[in-house]
């Protein structure tokens, strides 16, 4: 199978450039993740109730992002598209470091913004085979991030820009077993597109080491950037049970996928005596560009829903959703280069819930209006919290409205607002990995806003 490997990764990425042309993607910033790095935001029609009962709604086709067993709820063939406007806002409000021989770091210590606002597509195409037999595919971004910091800030050993991508196909099938029951289950072929970069404390390393060369700490800086993809595979299935007319409950299982990220590392001097420090290091050289991969697993989520049904116009709607993020526990980038030690980083995320409520209201045929909360749990502690993801914990507040202007079209719009946490760094020279990167401390503050639209066309 190895040899297929470059196969596969050209498929992939023949994918994402069709799937992302229209809207193209610029992933959002740490606070417009549903957790840590994931992205919820897989349909407009689910936001307007903060994705309260996605497992078990099933309004239209999106809702096979969280339990293909939906499907079967739907007929004649469809296409949707949905697309999410992330505008992030994560500003880092105030940080200090030293090195770790004391010294304190010049550069920057504000940024009105370490984000980057994007869209978020997700498409979605529906074929009805048999009344009780459905098929479907679907385009998502499942996993996303980008964080951005100015090159001298004081922080700039921690991390510069860290930008993960991921595009998700994802072929569905679902079955009516009865009057009352639902399965559905679906394979994911699944790209990553890792980069990340940061600067090198190249005269620290040397004053340390005392190496021939001169070291200046924190005034003889090269920079790092370590790029790759892969493509890696894992399921979905649910169920969708409905024991009384209008009541539903749903369980949906979206399946871990396991990486092997494959590159390469650059390292950059900047002229300053840098190369000089580097003679003396040690042999085989370290610091030159070699090959590099990571494993990376993107964690599985279990997500289970109810929908009640008032009455003709009112519905009311809970969710919770608990993703495996202690599997992520940390994050190690190996160089090919035997003279290059592993870069390491302590994640040891922990495990997380997504709790929602929301409510429906059916005005008339063509207009429909909805309203949700949520509670959105952050996997990262206190303790392993850095620059490349400060994230915390988020509250939702999410409005939505649907029209219906001839039976074949229906249009979504929603809007929500998340609060978040104010996220702390602190990290020390004493953590695993951080010697040359040096102490930090930092506070952030932040809060997203997201406007989603979503077209769903039958035929």
């Amino acid at each position: 199978m190895q040899h297929l490997a470059p196969v596969w990764r050209q498929a992939a990425r023949y994918v994402a450039m069709v799937s992302l042309a229209v809207p193209t993607l610029v992933a959002g910033s740490q606070v417009a993740q549903g957790s840590g790095f994931a992205l919820r935001e897989q349909s407009a029609t689910a936001m307007g109730n903060a994705f309260a009962g996605a497992t078990a709604a099933a309004e239209d086709v999106s809702y096979m992002f969280f339990n293909p067993a939906g499907l079967t709820r739907h007929s004649g063939n469809q296409a949707s598209l949905s697309v999410t406007y992330i505008a992030p806002r994560s500003e880092l409000e105030g940080a200090s470091a030293s090195t770790v021989l004391g010294g304190s770091l010049s550069g920057s210590t504000t940024r009105d913004d370490i984000g980057v606002n994007g869209v978020l597509p997700a498409n979605y195409g529906f074929f009805d085979l048999h009344p009780d037999f459905k098929a479907a595919i679907a385009l998502n971004v499942p996993f996303g991030l980008e964080t951005d910091y100015e090159d001298d800030w004081v922080g700039r050993y921690h991390a510069l820009n860290s930008k993960l991508l991921t595009v998700d196909v994802n072929p569905t099938v679902a079955y009516r077993v009865n009057d009352w029951l639902s399965l559905g289950a679906g394979v994911q072929v699944n790209y990553i597109d890792v980069s990340l970069t940061n600067a090198v404390d190249f005269g620290t390393i040397a004053f340390a080491q005392t190496v021939g060369a001169v070291g200046v700490p924190g005034q003889q800086d090269g920079e790092a950037k370590v790029e790759g993809d892969d493509v890696g595979f894992g399921y979905t299935f649910g169920a969708l049970v409905e024991p009384l007319p209008g009541t539903r409950f749903g369980v949906g299982y979206r399946s871990k996928i396991e990486h092997e990220v494959e590159g390469e590392a650059k390292f950059l001097l900047d002229g300053s005596g840098t190369a000089a420090i580097l003679q003396g290091l040690a042999t085989p050289s370290p610091f030159v560009d070699t090959g590099a991969a990571v494993t990376a697993t993107l964690p599985e989520t279990a997500s289970f829903g109810v929908y009640h049904e008032l009455d003709d116009q009112w519905a009311v709607m809970g969710e919770a959703a608990w993703t495996r993020w202690s599997q992520f526990y940390e994050l190690r980038i190996r160089f090919d280069n035997p003279g290059q030690p592993d870069n390491f980083t302590e994640t040891s995320y922990n495990n997380t819930w997504f709790f929602a409520v929301g409510a429906t209201y059916r005005w008339t045929d063509n207009w429909t209006f909805r309203v949700g909360a949520a509670y959105d749990e952050s996997p990262i502690p206190d303790e392993t919290r850095t620059p490349r993801i400060p994230d915390e914990d988020r509250y939702w507040t999410s409005l939505g409205a649907a029209y219906t202007p001839f039976p074949e079209l229906t249009v979504n719009l929603s809007y929500t607002h998340i609060f978040v946490d104010d996220p702390t760094i602190n990290l020390s020279t004493g953590g695993t990995g951080n010697t040359f990167r040096g102490n930090l401390a930092a506070e952030y503050n932040g809060s997203v806003d997201l406007f989603g639209l979503q077209a769903t066309y039958r035929f």
